[in-house]
């Protein structure tokens, strides 16, 4: 992949997310008024505007791409040379996207239990896979911001990611040293 593919890339994908919420606050603007969310559904907190979208989904997918770029090697710079995006960025995206977006359907329908069982499933997936990095990140967001707004999506995933990053890169690698150690002692 060509380092000028990847920036079209970026350019595509900020460009697409900013469509998105645009469409989203300008359908929410029509439709009754720009909705507000709380914490744990709780009037206890206060609300946080879907207006923060506009800010905040750009903000993570030039974040995401800027992320991703460090860790792919680029080829050259011709643009003759025809580009991949290594398949498990793809994966993580478009699966934490789906895992979001069925979460927000099931809430939608009153099944909140759905939900959190679901979140809850991420949460242990994380622990085995990096959903730390940031496309799994920018699926999360991306998929959830519709039903629950931006905030609340981004404190939701930061908290799971900080678990699988403690997980994948203290956790595991400790207890592979501790196998490793064990296997060549005997």
């Amino acid at each position: 992949m060509s380092e000028k593919y990847f920036k079209t890339i970026k350019y595509y994908l900020i460009s697409i997310v900013v469509l998105f919420e645009v469409g989203h606050l300008l359908w929410e603007h029509l439709n009754g008024g720009v909705l507000s969310h709380r914490l744990l559904h709780s009037s206890d907190y206060p609300a946080m505007s879907n207006w923060w979208g506009i800010i905040i989904l750009p903000f993570l997918a030039w974040f995401s791409t800027v992320r991703i770029k460090k860790r792919i090697r680029f080829q050259s710079d011709d643009a003759s040379v025809p580009g991949k995006i290594p398949s498990a960025i793809l994966i993580g995206f478009f699966g934490m996207l789906i895992v979001s977006i069925l979460q927000s359907i099931a809430f939608n329908f009153g099944y909140e239990n759905i939900t959190m069982y679901m979140a809850l499933g991420v949460l242990l997936i994380g622990l085995f896979l990096p959903i730390y990095q940031t496309e799994y990140i920018l699926g999360h967001v991306l998929g959830a911001a519709f039903t629950f707004g931006p905030i609340i999506p981004v404190i939701g995933i930061m908290v799971m990611a900080s678990v699988s990053a403690f997980s994948n890169l203290v956790i595991k690698p400790l207890i592979l040293r501790i196998l490793g150690r064990k296997t060549s002692a005997t």
